[in-house]
């Protein structure tokens, strides 16, 4: 039998899907349902969704487990995908994230939520029925199924799309959402990727690839507090996405409706720039193509985007965040590594070879402001 907390995501999908008006009303109700999903759960890859077709009218839904990591748990049942999300989630502050995520501010913006069916039909309790709880007090939530970005085909990224978005999201005004709407949570998570390799380091023995790990540690002393999720942001007056990837933007109506931001986990008030720190991280990294990097930041100023100034150097406004962005992502690379026994592969190793790059070059300006003050004093 699967999980608890799977069933109940499953009968959740199940209930809230349009598609839900034969058969049980649960997956337990149904022992091939419970084979597939059973069988899903240990292949948590699995895509194949069955639904039921206009030969089998009768046949159930039969619920497909996407993800099961400690912090979420997705499954797809027909065109409704079920989110069970982290259990240490502040539950009040993701039902302002999901009333905003529904508000018509952000039609065409961001995929918004269904209306949770609980049990008998009716609502659910919390965030105007837009959240359940499941009994194991994780808050779970229902949408539409989009079509995600493919892997296979890195040419067809919709950059372009991705950047308008962003700057639709970027000039939504912020003070007539519903509230009080919480902080972005993009440099809360940069933490918590610290916080994650440096407990996969607590083994015994000595300490895998020590000269990566010092670089990161390095470099992210180097950040600004508040880029370290030690103080408040330097601004933080427009919503942000707070955790801005390709794998966060889904076609809606599959399969060819327009481009939608999904994942509304990291919503919240913020320093734009921080959403265009990825790309840009990508970029000076060299896992970017330059002309990828200049399309993403030309259509995001041409829809007004209000990260950065309309025209001249970014850099200004994109460099801390983007420094953020690659420890986080060499502090993540290493966290995967080092339990796996593995050296970093290519990309991990540019990201934390970057870390490294960034403490060289601040010893060189801090070298040089040093004999620069020297030069100015008198001899003794």
């Amino acid at each position: 039998m699967p999980a608890p907390h799977i069933s109940q995501l499953a009968a959740l999908a199940r209930r809230t899907a349009p598609e839900a008006t034969h058969g049980p009303t649960t997956s337990a109700d149904h022992p091939e349902a419970t084979r597939h999903l059973t069988s899903s759960a240990a292949h948590p890859e699995v895509t194949h969704h069955p639904t039921p077709s206009p030969d089998h009218p009768e046949a159930p839904l039969r619920p497909t487990l996407l993800t099961d990591r400690p912090d979420t748990t997705l499954l797809r049942c027909g065109s409704v995908v079920a989110k069970a999300h982290a259990p240490d989630c502040d539950v009040e502050r993701l039902a302002v994230r999901l009333r905003v995520a529904a508000h018509p501010y952000l039609r065409g913006t961001v995929l918004p939520p269904l209306p949770v069916t609980g049990p008998g039909g009716f609502l659910a309790p919390l965030a105007d029925g837009l959240l359940a709880p499941l009994a194991d007090g994780r808050p779970a939530t229902c949408w539409p199924y989009g079509r995600p970005v493919s892997p296979d085909d890195p040419d067809a990224a919709p950059w372009e799309e991705t950047a308008r978005l962003l700057a639709r999201l970027h000039s939504v005004p912020a003070a007539r959402l519903p509230g009080p709407v919480p902080p972005m949570r993009g440099p809360a998570k940069a933490a918590r990727a610290l916080a994650r390799m440096r407990a996969a380091l607590t083994v015994p023995g000595p300490p895998p690839f020590p000269s990566a790990v010092l670089a990161v540690e390095h470099a992210w002393a180097l950040l600004p507090p508040w880029a370290r999720d030690e103080a408040p942001p330097p601004r933080a007056d427009a919503l942000c996405h707070g955790d801005l990837h390709l794998g966060q933007l889904v076609r809606h109506p599959d399969p060819d409706g327009p481009w939608l931001l999904i994942d509304i986990d990291d919503l919240g008030l913020g320093d734009p720039a921080w959403d265009l720190a990825r790309p840009a991280a990508w970029f000076a990294t060299g896992l970017l193509a330059p002309d990828l990097w200049s399309r993403f930041l030309g259509a995001y100023r041409a829809a007004g985007g209000p990260a950065v100034c309309p025209y001249g150097d970014p850099w200004p406004e994109l460099d801390v965040p983007a420094r953020a962005l690659t420890v986080q992502t060499a502090a993540l690379a290493l966290a995967k590594a080092a339990p796996a026994g593995r050296a970093p592969d290519v990309d991990e190793t540019a990201c934390v070879d970057a870390c490294d790059r960034m403490v060289r070059e601040a010893r060189r300006a801090r070298t040089a402001c040093v004999l620069r003050e020297l030069a100015g004093r008198p001899p003794p």
